[in-house]
Order: C-alpha cells, then structure tokens, then sequence
C-alpha cells in the first residue's frame, strides 16, 4: 500500500489518483506496529506540513487520498481507544481546573513502563544516543507543529495557555532560539543528517505510530480536546527525562552546546507542564465538560505510546540491536 502511495505521490494528481488505494489491507489486530499502516498515513500527513520535494501540492486535498486517509484513521484510533479503555476511573465530569490538572498528574504518576532516558543518562553507547536522536527527529525538526493545528479550535482562556506553551517553542520570535533549531544543533552535534525525514527510512511503525497520532489528533477539530490533553501529558513527562538527556550526553563527552537543547527543556518544561495542565485542560474542561474524556483519551494516548516505543527500543538494545530497522525502499520517497 504505501509503495503504490509513493509512487502516485510521484505523478501529477490528474494521473495518479487512480492509484491510490481504495482500501488498505491492513491487519486489523496490531494497527500501531503495522509498517506498511503506519508510513502510508505518515505520507499523508506530510503533505500537510512541508509536504515532499517534486510533489504536487494539489495532492493534500485530492478526495481519493483523503479517503485512504480517512481509512487508516479509522484503524489508528480504534487501536488507541482500544488500548486506553481503562480511562472510566479518572473521569468525574466536573470540577475545577485544578481539579482536571490533578487527575492529569494522576494519570502520569500511575504511567508504567521503561526510562529510556534513565538508560541513555547511566548506560548508553554513542551510537545508541545516536538512534535516539534519529527517532526524535521526526518530531523534534518540527517541534511543536502538531498540536499548534489546535489554536484555531479553542478560544479565550485555552487558547492564550496554548500560545503560551507554543510560543516558548516557537523561541518567541528568535528563529535562532525555535526549538527545533536546537534539536538540530544536537543532530549536528552528533554527525547526523538534519534535513527533515532523512530517517524515516529507518524509524519502526511505533516510532511513526507517535508522530501520526499527534497528527491525529492536530488535523481533526472533534479531536481538539484530545490534542489539549496529549501535549499536557507531553509537558508533564519532559523536565526529568530531559535532565537525564543532558546528563547522558555529559558522560560521553559531548559539548555543552550540543546539550543545550535539553537543558532548555528542563527549565521551559517545568512551567509549561502547570500552565498545560490547569490553564489550558482545566479551564477547557470547565468550559466544555463534555469534552473531558478527550483530553483524557489524549493523555492516555501520549503515555501508552511513550511506553510502547520505549518497551521497543529497550528491548533491542539490551540484545545487543539496534532499535532501528532497514527500510531501504523509502530511499524513494519524492
């Protein structure tokens, strides 16, 4: 599927539309570490943000591409509600927005799963911060893009706690200090190619799995409760992982504005995560109580996928693996 994708993608819409998909054969048991899945969807979202060199910008609104879309949305949420089902214990359908940011700290204190950060801090090789750094790319070289899509869907209160947080992300007008640029001061740092998607060749479904979703959850307007939520538990789980990055990247040797990157989430992230939390999801939720469970089903979503990729790429380096796989056909990729 996603190889018929990519080669439509690579001719004009007039021409390719008739061979797009019209179903996507996936398995329907397993959607989040579906290969095939997980890059067709990662496709069309792209084309949402920077899009593909020699592609067709005619292509983001073509109807038989939305419909394939459409499709494999279909089976990554079904799998995501699937796997946060046990959501029931933290709803309560009222209260202050205190409240809402105390159950939210709940649900991440309750999270199970690996560190890989704890790991990368005590154990790592070079060469496994390396990987790290090549499955954060796809997010972190466009930080904060998915979840900006929700700016438009909220208002008042949320809405300025929402550009709060995204514009620190943003550098706050200082191109130089855009987050994302960091990020690619550590790739560079690091002897790894910083040209957006250079890994996707690379990255496993659940690695993919993470990005789409927040995609999921930007690009859909009944979802905006659920985007609120996921880029809460995001905040909340950052300043001690980070803090563990730098810290790791210090035992290796690595020059101190290499780290930088982490540093500076130490110190934005512990003041994002309160305004996250109570500002943005509880005043949300004060407003549009019937919207709760979303920001909840967010959050769940953010923790539950954290702690599947983390679970993949643990166990691969405790083997003695790279957590990476050999995806040699997206070197085609327009």
């Amino acid at each position: 599927m996603s190889e018929r994708l990519v080669t439509a993608l690579g001719r004009p819409p007039s021409e390719g539309s008739g061979s797009i998909p019209e179903e996507t054969g996936a398995p329907a048991d397993a959607p989040l570490f579906d290969e095939d899945l997980q890059l067709s969807l990662f496709t069309c979202y792209q084309l949402h943000y920077s899009g593909f060199e020699g592609v067709d910008e005619d292509w983001e609104w073509n109807p038989r591409l939305l419909r394939l879309r459409a499709l494999l949305e279909t089976r990554l949420e079904w799998a995501l509600r699937e796997e946060t089902s046990g959501l029931g214990r933290y709803v309560e359908r009222s209260g202050t927005a205190t409240e809402t940011a105390a159950r939210l700290g709940e649900m991440v204190r309750e999270a199970e799963g690996p560190s890989v950060s704890a790991f990368l801090r005590k154990h790592a090789t070079f060469g496994q911060f390396r990987e790290f750094v090549q499955h954060r790319s796809l997010y972190h070289l466009r930080e904060a893009d998915p979840h900006t899509w929700a700016i438009p869907r909220v208002t008042g209160r949320t809405k300025a706690a929402l550009v709060e947080i995204q514009a620190d992300e943003y550098g706050q007008g200082d191109h130089r200090r855009m987050h994302s640029e960091l990020f690619r001061t550590v790739m560079r740092g690091l002897g790894l190619d910083v040209r957006y998607g250079a890994y996707l060749s690379v990255v496993p479904a659940v690695t993919l799995a993470l990005n789409n979703t927040m995609s999921f959850f930007g690009l859909h307007r009944r979802l905006r409760g659920a985007a609120l939520g996921h880029l809460a538990a995001f905040e909340m789980t950052s300043t001690g992982p980070n803090r563990e990055l730098s810290l790791g990247l210090r035992r290796l040797g690595v020059a101190a504005q290499v780290r930088h990157y982490f540093d500076e989430h130490v110190e934005a992230d512990a003041a994002h995560e309160q305004i996250a939390a109570r500002d943005m999801c509880g005043v949300f939720v004060m407003e549009n109580p019937e919207l709760e469970r979303d920001v909840l089903f967010g959050a769940a979503a953010s923790l539950l996928l954290d702690r599947l990729w983390a679970e993949h790429v643990l166990r691969h380096w405790r083997e003695g693996a790279s957590s990476l796989v050999d995806r040699p056909w997206t070197e085609a990729v327009p």
